[in-house]
């Protein structure tokens, strides 16, 4: 293992999930209602004991205790700092009003553990799309009060995307407010779920990528980026994978503006490499990175490890074995996350 006072470069992790007490309790009495979306599914395994008590220990208690064995993780295993984001499905699962009150105080909780430890942890707000205005609100106050550094969204709420423009509030506040937005997975929209409950597909195998490439090309197809050209999205998992498909994007999409695709201002490519952002988190692929840094440039490129959820030291080794030069390898472990999520540089 390697010990912090050895590292000889800062390792910033960027896509690492906690829990509130608050969030948890609300997502287990959820777990015990009727149902049988693909979230609910997720939520049973790790918030309902008697279905899956094994999931409680692996996940659920690492998800909670954020500054005892996450910290002692991290020593052990050379992680300089994590950007934290409440774990998925956050609040979007809730009604408004619930889901406007334990984002706040998801927020607080994160504020005050960085406080805490504010060279071990950094944090991305959480709101409650599903009330744009009460959304933007607790943006500004994430930024302007609590000093956080950018935005989670799990993905749809109530099946919905975030180019439908009554959420283009949000977006313009994440512009304005200068802060990535950071779209993470959950499970599936309905009327994407059907063949995505069979053979283990409905989580982060397959379907969750899906989910968040969709709603990725969705926003770029939709024109967002010509409304609002300064806004940052970060995806995760190597970005989904949707920079493996910008060629045929841009063919596609071109033959078809002015019929069911608006008009855009720029090819699909563009935007992506504008707009967007990726880390690395669960894909330790040294090709697919070769292939990232190639296709979008080393500055729009981050390291992840995706903790609780995947283990740190293989997330470690892969980036300290990548074939990359040491210039690269700063960017990717440190310095491009410091400059789009505003972390203080050493």
């Amino acid at each position: 293992m390697i010990g912090r006072m050895q590292n000889k470069i800062r390792r910033i992790a960027t896509e690492e999930a906690f829990s509130v007490p608050e969030v948890a309790a609300e997502l287990q009495r959820l777990s015990r209602s009727p149902g049988n979306s693909i979230d609910l599914t997720l939520v049973r395994k790790i918030y309902d004991a008697a279905n899956a008590p094994g999931y409680q220990s692996q996940f659920l208690a690492p998800l909670l205790d954020i500054e005892g064995e996450r910290l002692r993780d991290m020593d052990a295993n050379g992680v300089d700092l994590q950007l934290l984001s409440l774990t998925a499905p956050g609040v979007q699962l809730f009604d408004a009003d619930t889901a406007t009150e334990l984002a706040t105080v998801a927020n607080d909780h994160l504020a005050a553990v960085i406080g805490r430890h504010p060279t071990r942890f950094a944090g991305l707000g959480s709101f409650a799309p599903h009330s744009p205005k009460r959304a933007v609100r607790e943006m500004q106050r994430c930024v302007h009060q609590l000093g956080l550094n950018g935005f989670v969204v799990n993905s749809h709420t109530n099946n919905e995307y975030l180019d439908d423009p009554k959420y283009w509030p949000i977006l313009e506040a994440a512009e304005a407010l200068d802060r990535c937005l950071y779209i993470h997975p959950r499970g599936p929209s309905d009327l994407m779920a059907g063949p995505l409950r069979d053979y283990g597909m409905f989580a982060a195998l397959w379907a969750y990528g899906m989910e968040v490439g969709t709603h990725a090309v969705r926003l770029i197809l939709s024109g967002v980026f010509d409304r609002f050209p300064k806004l940052k999205i970060c995806l995760g998992h190597m970005g989904e994978a949707v920079h493996f498909w910008l060629w045929r994007l841009d063919f596609m999409s071109a033959r078809a503006q002015g019929g069911d695709v608006p008009r855009l201002q720029l090819k699909p490519s563009d935007y992506f490499r504008r707009n967007f952002v990726i880390t690395t988190s669960g894909q330790e692929s040294p090709l697919a990175l070769e292939f990232s840094i190639k296709q979008l440039g080393i500055d729009n490129v981050m390291w992840a490890i995706d903790y609780p959820y995947q283990p740190s030291a293989p997330a470690v080794a892969f980036m300290d074995g990548v074939d990359v030069t040491d210039a690269q390898r700063h960017a990717l472990y440190h310095g491009n996350a410091e400059r789009v999520f505003h972390i203080k540089p050493l």
